[in-house]
């Protein structure tokens, strides 16, 4: 347990969690899954925390997502089924993931057969059994292979690489418009899977594991023609991008940051002690400016952001706090601000019921390991 009661004794800013609102996040999450038949394999890159990933687990989740090997290594404590949604490149990642305790099944993305070949040879050298899922390109334009036959190709080259070909994933985030309006993209994602899996079909190799999926579009994620895995992050929190585009209820952000107003002296503003160090400096993607708004205010943004400092726009409403006074601001994109965050403080409204540590943090190798 922890040194602390009550919120009023943590020093700001801090990163709170609503656990009651985080479980029925997760609740709702698990059912939607079970209802179209979707396996649950969240993203921990959200929360980096092992526990939280045991609590995903719990919930339903058949495995997790990651995206470093020291997340990997972090969550191997909790996890026995993992996917790294990135390719490792490099012999100390490969050696990495390597070393992470044998029951752990391990899966990786990739798109190149550089990568796969490497990911083979650490594989063959280590005496471990590694799957791969062949990762397509659905329309971001960021990673993925570009056409069907190119993941034929690699699926084809999984085997005499030495590793077990077990499917396809793919990450829709080009995908940002409000849920109710993002009929025609999800088409055009159904429609594009839809050629790759015919493609792989015909040449034998049909994918057991087709795995997508996103926060944005979880609640869709039924439409999208042979999906069987999803791989949401955020929803476990939710964020104020979430919320603005309808992918959940604004009582249903479980993330945000304690801070104290530190200065009123600039008329129609008040200044808090959490700025881009905290609530980290992204931009809203969705309608609306500003990096973050208040939990109880949501009108109340945080329009501007320095480093240790935030500015909330006072001009659209009559409530003036005075100095001293705490809010607690939902970030715009609750990722990166875990991110940025040493511990996170289990809340149930002003009391404090746990602290976890976000050791899924940074690069280097867990202790004990390379």
């Amino acid at each position: 347990m922890n040194d602390f009661d009550r919120t009023d004794a943590l020093e700001t800013p801090a990163a709170l969690v609503d656990v009651d609102r985080m479980r029925a996040n997760l609740r709702r999450a698990a059912e939607y899954c079970r209802t179209y038949d979707l396996g649950w394999r969240p993203h921990v890159k959200t929360h980096k925390t092992p526990e939280l990933a045991a609590e995903q687990l719990r919930a339903g989740a058949k495995g997790i997502t990651v995206a470093t090997p020291r997340e990997a290594e972090v969550m191997a404590g909790v996890a026995d089924d993992i996917l790294l949604a990135y390719p490792p490149f490099g012999a100390s990642k490969l050696a990495r993931l390597m070393d992470l305790p044998e029951k752990v099944r391990l899966t990786v993305g990739l798109d190149s057969e550089e990568a796969l070949r490497a990911l083979g040879s650490a594989a063959r050298e280590a005496g471990r059994d590694v799957a791969v899922l062949v990762e397509l390109d659905m329309g971001m334009g960021r990673v993925g292979v570009q056409s069907p036959e190119g993941a034929v190709i690699l699926a084809q080259l999984a085997a005499d690489a030495g590793l077990e070909y077990r499917g396809v994933m793919f990450y829709p985030g080009h995908v940002r418009d409000h849920v109710d309006g993002q009929g025609p993209a999800i088409q055009a994602v159904s429609d594009r899977l839809g050629s790759f899996l015919e493609a792989l079909d015909r040449a034998g190799l049909p994918p057991a594991v087709v795995s997508g999926g996103s926060t944005p579009t979880f609640w869709r994620s039924h439409e999208v023609f042979g999906l069987n895995e999803v791989r949401p992050g955020t929803n476990l929190f939710n964020d104020r991008t979430t919320a603005l585009i309808g992918a959940c209820e604004w009582d249903e952000c479980a993330y945000s940051i304690l801070a104290t107003v530190v200065s009123t002296s600039v008329p129609g503003q008040a200044v808090i002690d959490a700025g881009s160090k905290a609530l980290a400096k992204e931009e809203v993607r969705a309608e609306g400016g500003g990096y973050g708004a208040l939990l109880d205010r949501p009108e109340v943004v945080v329009k501007s952001v320095s480093e240790e400092h935030g500015i909330l726009d006072l001009s659209g409403t009559d409530w003036r706090p005075r100095v001293g006074a705490r809010v607690r601001v939902v970030p715009n994109h609750v990722c990166v601000s875990v991110n940025l965050q040493d511990r996170l403080w289990g809340v149930r409204g002003d009391e404090v019921v746990a602290e976890w540590e976000v050791a899924g943090r940074g690069r280097i190798p867990l202790a004990g390991r390379r």
